[in-house]
């Protein structure tokens, strides 16, 4: 299967974009990670022909041109999970929900453990975007870890503003 990757240079920072024969199937927004998995995946090469639309459809998305993503996606997960980024996928641009809503959402509201979990593996942050996730307090938690500065400024390019506790 062909393969590749290209860079970004985005406003949040450099973001690493991996796509198959199938569509987009990695984008990593922090460099730690990205060296980690360049290291499980190798040899990746880069590839800007196979990864030109992604980067094209980021770049719109960062200069407010783009609100909705229409590239295939090559992911791989449960069917739990992959309800939960169909879901997250269902939250317009410039809104947000809790891990309350997205559980009920996809008919499962005690689920609110494995909605985070499912957020937290996704590997189409922006694209899927489990940035538009906080807290039922209305609190930036969990994105990525616990890695909210960027998903504040994620959700500020929405035009979204989380008051800082």
């Amino acid at each position: 299967m062909k393969i590749g990757y290209d860079t970004y240079d985005s406003p949040i920072g450099l973001i690493h974009v991996v796509v198959d024969e199938i569509g987009v199937r990695k984008v990593e927004i922090f460099e730690e990670d990205w060296v980690e998995y360049k290291k499980e995946y190798e040899p990746i090469h880069i590839d800007k022909e196979l990864c030109k639309e992604v980067i094209a459809q980021l770049d719109e998305y960062f200069k407010g041109k783009r609100k909705n993503f229409d590239i295939p996606l090559s992911i791989e997960g449960t069917e739990f999970r992959k309800k939960v980024w169909k879901a997250l996928q269902e939250i317009p641009y410039g809104e947000i929900r809790n891990y309350l809503q997205i559980a009920e959402a996809i008919g499962n509201p005690k689920a609110l453990r494995a909605v985070g979990q499912a957020n937290k593996s996704n590997q189409l942050p922006i694209i899927i975007p489990c940035h538009r996730v906080i807290g039922k307090s209305g609190n930036l938690v969990g994105f990525a870890g616990n890695r909210t500065p960027t998903q504040r400024l994620l959700l500020e390019i929405e035009g979204v503003n989380i008051a800082t506790p």
